[in-house]
């Protein structure tokens, strides 16, 4: 049995309906349809409100006629639903979220009036419909303006429908009482109408202000503020408010903004990023933004505490991003704003940020965690935020003249500057991989040039403020040269020994880049040569020369342009020859640089980590990352992101290496717990050996491994494991401190057990073997992007450009342009395939050879894919007679 209320809610929702019709026919209508369309901003704007206004009229009328016809079911005398299926009942949630569209478009009109201005352009309508607007238009006189009474009409229609709502939902839940089964359904839908009446009340008053408060600004300050989504929440000339420091004749505190008006000026401050600080007294409070920070006052508390609270519910309002319901500070969300917060912003005010715009996290108007910095000349740094400034792991490139080209940097920051471990990766193709301080190369760090870089070089050594400055190394690809020594303001400076690679050793004094004063030169059977030396080491004026025979020269020496080496003096032949175990002790280097001191820039950042106690935070910066390292730099924005293992992920996090160590403390278990760290380039104690190979590699492999730095290399290996056995105990005091326990003393003796150095031998073979590894390098990187297409005139394109690698290494070597031959190209290119190792080559030159264009077919690219297939069948039969044997066979190593 249906209700009386049912009933009049049928006859409501008929009206109602109605209604909407009339005014869609009547008023909408003609608004949208007025000729010409507007060519000023605003009225555009008008006219898109119009428009949203209608289609949310649509809306409304669709989902009335949704509920009339539920209701028409409802009481349809045959019909056996119950009063569950009422759209005003199960869905009332819907309807209410129809309403509020509404509400919202219609208010955005208000505040703009858009009803007066679309009105005007159809005057002679309004004239001619005068009877029908008068009676769908309750304020409409003979005399009053059209748009007024549209207003007014507009908002008592749908203030009367709702208010309708209301009560006939109260007194539906009255009728049907507690114990009925749609009780709470009643409840829910009268409750959720209440709601939507004090939403709707509050939004028609805010935009019947926001629409007063235009009349009394001037253009300048209207046009810079009005917008149709823009609400007026609170003005300090209904209640006045000073502000200080700063200065303002007129506050005015909008729905997404906080406004300062001093004569024609308008600052504006997104309420997402104020902060509101509580009260500092009973009549001021402090609010924070990004680049300013001031107090409101006011008279008297009372209006100090209203200023406060719509402060506050305004931030959290607006950092919702949608308008509370039913009103100002009652959404289910708390109503203190959160500190930290995630937005963007860009900076305004003169300084470093300029002009800058950042997204990210936020804390009390800093920046402050993740976020991204990019500047409109096309720097950007993405990272963590420390108080505003960059602090942490980031990411920043800056762009360089040429096109596509950045400068990137991986680095730790601190304060802004980076400071810490980090790889730099330059538009020249440079890479720097070491440490900074203060923004500068500080500390130890390697600088190496591209592969294809025009002169060749890489420097393994120490930097202060940029320049290198201390022990460091450098290698000089093109003089084959290596330099072993001090260094001073980026220059060669105090005592050095200089390798060559025809197995020459030079000790002397450098002075500004420059060999200065006596030195002593080994030649690689042992000649000793002892005088002054030209740059290129050649003995120029007095000095003497000892054979490996025992033969002695002593005497002036000079040189001359197709003369060679010429000398007045005398040739000792008496002298016994020297005890070969004498000469093999001739050993350069030796006392020159203090072996203590010589890679301090590497132990040196390990023991500030164990002294800080083994900060988790810390272990990047001091002890390194690893990433995978990119030599073309890209403007893409997937180039902002670093693939490196993270500290915390499995074996890396510091709580677990310190209790390892604490576990396996006997001799066996230490052994073997020390041989597992030192394999795992995650650990700390891996890290640093990965740094000490490093530098040792740099030293003593390739030119380096001389016979006469034997010595040097020993006395160096030795110091590596002293500090390698204190790195340990230094974490497993850190270890005991930790869990409360008493520091361990005097275990240094167990280094000889653990620590079983042997000899070592630097010879002429380990030389030319590691200088070999290296021939071809580009080429054969080119040939390894074959399987990077699919297209078949790609990848003979990348063919064509390995063997012009081939020619111009050749070329490069031989100092002159130089063409090779077919017999000369086909052994080059079988070392080069062959060091590729290109997984499924046969399927490759199968692909390239079947959808060749036949156009190429005797062309340049058919003799160089022929070329290729000729290298493969070559490298599969020697494959074939190396692993003849059926057990010597793997699979996932062949082609």
């Amino acid at each position: 049995m249906c209700s009386p209320e049912e009933a009049t809610l049928l006859r409501l929702e008929e009206v109602f309906l109605a209604t909407l019709a009339r005014i869609n026919s009547l008023v909408l209508q003609p608004l949208l349809e007025a000729a010409p369309e507007p060519s000023d901003p605003r009225g555009r704007e008008c006219l898109r409100l119009l428009q949203q206004l209608h289609r949310s009229s649509q809306r409304l009328w669709e989902v009335t006629e949704e509920s009339l016809h539920s209701l028409r079911k409802r009481l349809c005398p045959l019909a056996s639903t119950g009063l569950e299926s009422l759209l005003l009942l199960r869905g009332a949630d819907h309807v209410v979220q129809v309403h509020v569209e509404y509400i919202e478009s219609y208010t955005s009109c208000v505040v703009v009036q858009a009803f007066q201005k679309a009105a005007k352009r159809r005057s002679e309508y309004w004239r001619d419909k005068q009877k029908a607007l008068r009676q769908l238009l309750s304020g409409l006189g003979s005399e009053g303006p059209v748009g007024t009474a549209l207003v007014q009409s507009l908002r008592q229609l749908l203030s009367h429908h709702v208010q309708q709502y209301v009560l006939l939902l109260l007194s539906l839940g009255d009728t049907i009482g507690k114990h009925h089964p749609t009780w709470e359904l009643v409840v829910h839908a009268a409750t959720v109408f209440e709601n939507l009446q004090s939403f709707m009340r509050q939004a028609l008053d805010q935009a019947l202000a926001t629409q007063a408060l235009w009349h009394t600004l001037s253009s300048r300050q209207r046009d810079v503020l009005c917008t149709p989504a823009r609400r007026l929440l609170q003005d300090s000339q209904d209640i006045p408010v000073t502000v200080t420091p700063l200065r303002a004749e007129r506050v005015l505190l909008f729905d997404d903004a906080l406004v300062l008006l001093q004569g024609h000026n308008v600052y504006t401050f997104d309420l997402k990023l104020v902060w509101v600080d509580p009260a500092q007294d009973r009549c001021t409070f402090h609010l924070l933004t990004p680049e300013e920070e001031f107090s409101l006052c006011t008279s008297d508390p009372q209006g100090q505490v209203v200023w406060q609270w719509k402060m506050t519910q305004a931030v959290c309002q607006a950092l919702r991003g949608k308008k509370d319901f039913p009103v100002l500070g009652a959404g289910l969300e708390p109503s203190e704003p959160p500190t930290c917060r995630y937005v963007a912003y860009t900076f305004c005010a003169e300084g470093r940020l300029c002009q800058a715009t950042y997204e990210g996290e936020w804390c009390r108007g800093r920046p402050h965690g993740r976020g991204t910095l990019k500047w409109p000349d096309g720097r950007h740094h993405v990272g963590e935020f420390c108080q505003g400034l960059e602090h942490g792991f980031g990411i920043h490139l800056v762009p360089q003249a040429s096109e596509d080209k950045f400068d990137c940097y991986k680095c730790h920051w601190w304060k802004g500057s980076m400071c810490g471990y980090g790889i730099c990766e330059y538009s020249t193709d440079e890479v720097y991989k070491g440490y900074f301080w203060e923004g500068l190369r500080h500390g130890f760090g390697v600088l190496e040039s591209a592969p294809q870089a025009p002169q060749l070089c890489k420097y393994t050594g120490h930097w202060e403020r940029g320049q290198r400055s201390g022990y460091g190394i450098e290698e000089d690809g093109d003089r084959g040269e290596r330099y072993i020594g001090m260094w001073q303001a980026n220059q060669r400076h105090g005592t050095g020994v200089l390798v060559t690679q025809a197995g020459i050793c030079y000790q002397g004094t450098f002075q500004a880049d420059k060999i200065v004063g006596p030195g002593i030169l080994l030649s690689e059977d042992d000649s000793l040569y002892e005088g002054t030396f030209t740059r290129h080491l050649t003995l120029v004026g007095k000095g003497k020369v000892t054979f490996p025979n025992g033969f002695t020269l002593e005497g002036s020496f000079g040189s001359g342009a197709g003369r060679g080496l010429h000398t007045q003096g005398v040739l000792d032949t008496a002298a016994l020859p020297p005890d070969p175990s004498s000469t093999r002790r001739r050993q350069l280097g030796l006392g020159a640089f203090p072996v203590e001191s010589r890679w301090q820039g590497v132990y040196g950042p390990f023991q500030d980590f164990v002294r800080a106690g083994c900060p988790g935070d810390l272990q990047e910066a001091l002890l390194g990352f690893h990433v995978q390292n990119s030599r073309e730099l890209r403007k893409s924005q997937e180039y902002l992101c670093c693939e490196r293992t993270q500290p915390e992920d499995g074996v890396g996090r510091i709580e677990d290496i310190l209790d390892d160590l604490l576990v396996n403390r006997e001799p066996e278990a230490l052994q073997q717990c020390l041989r597992k760290a030192l394999s795992n380039a995650l650990h700390p104690l891996g890290k640093l050996l990965r740094m000490l190979m490093l530098t040792f590699q740099a030293t003593y492999a390739g030119i380096g491994a001389n016979k006469h730095l034997q010595g040097l290399a020993q006395e160096e290996v030795k110091q590596h494991a002293q500090e390698l056995w204190a790195a340990y105990r230094g974490l497993l005091q850190v270890a005991l401190q930790r869990k409360g326990q008493a520091p361990e003393k005097g275990e240094d003796a167990e280094t000889r057990h653990l620590w079983p150095l042997k000899d070592l031998k630097l010879t002429t073979n380990q030389r030319y073997s590691l200088v070999r590894d290296k021939c071809f390098l580009s080429a054969t990187e080119c040939l390894q992007k074959i399987i990077t297409t699919v297209d078949p005139r790609e990848k003979l394109e990348v063919l064509e450009r390995t063997c012009g690698e081939i020619e111009t290494t050749v070329s490069r070597v031989l100092g002159q342009e130089h063409k090779l031959p077919m017999d000369d190209l086909l052994p080059l290119l079988i070392y080069v395939v062959s060091r590729a190792r290109i997984q499924h080559l046969g399927a490759e030159i199968h692909l390239i050879r079947d959808m060749m264009n036949p156009i190429h077919t005797g062309g340049l690219y058919d003799f160089l894919l022929t070329a290729l297939e000729s290298c493969y069948e070559h490298i599969q039969k020697e494959d074939m007679r190396l692993h003849r044997l059926p057990i010597c066979w793997d699979s996932r190593e062949r082609w």
